[in-house]
């Protein structure tokens, strides 16, 4: 494929023109006792609190993301350790995501060069981050841990069709081949 851009330019970050916020996300209960609470969180300004909520407290990983300061640098303990803790920043998510997918696309030969990886990767952060384009439910739930965090576990019995033989294989892991479709029979 020829990815054309429409909305980003070679070179730049897809979020160029996308300002972010920081905001917090918050579940009550009934009688005012805290269910769910972040503090801190990054997304773009022109989304409603409804969907920070829905990003901070469904689709944020919670656990096992390398932390990072304010300059992008990897935070750690006394040990020299990475710290890890969840996601915190939509733009963590837009790259888990779109980034899957183009290194899905790159590794199986769907683009004609680099640049089109690139660009298709740009295009979709941008559209996420502007709410142009978003996936189901599960590809935010699952798509992109292994690739973004190199998080691993044990199969949980899918199957995915090997592409060279077009055979059915087992996974050995589970966040290397998702389970991103919502049939859950």
């Amino acid at each position: 494929m020829n990815i054309d851009r429409r909305f980003t330019r070679a070179g730049e970050s897809p979020y160029t023109h996308v300002p972010f916020s920081t905001r917090s996300s918050e579940i009550r209960n009934p009688d005012g006792s805290i269910v769910f609470q972040l503090e801190d969180v990054q997304a773009p300004d022109q989304w409603s609190q409804l969907a920070v909520d829905i990003l901070a407290q469904k689709y944020f990983r919670k656990a096992g993301i390398p932390q990072r300061d304010p300059k992008g640098e990897p935070v750690r303990d006394e040990h020299g350790n990475p710290i890890v803790g969840g996601e915190r920043d939509a733009r963590q998510v837009f790259h888990r995501l779109a980034g899957c997918w183009a290194q899905w696309g790159k590794t199986h030969g769907y683009f004609e060069t680099d640049q089109d990886a690139q660009a298709f990767y740009d295009e979709l952060c941008f559209m996420l981050a502007k709410q142009m384009a978003a996936p189901n439910s599960p590809q935010w739930f699952n798509t992109g841990h292994h690739y973004a965090y190199d998080i691993n576990g044990p199969s949980q019995g899918h199957y995915f069709v090997d592409p060279d033989t077009n055979a059915p294989n087992r996974a050995t892991n589970a966040y290397e081949r998702p389970q991103v479709h919502a049939c859950f029979i």
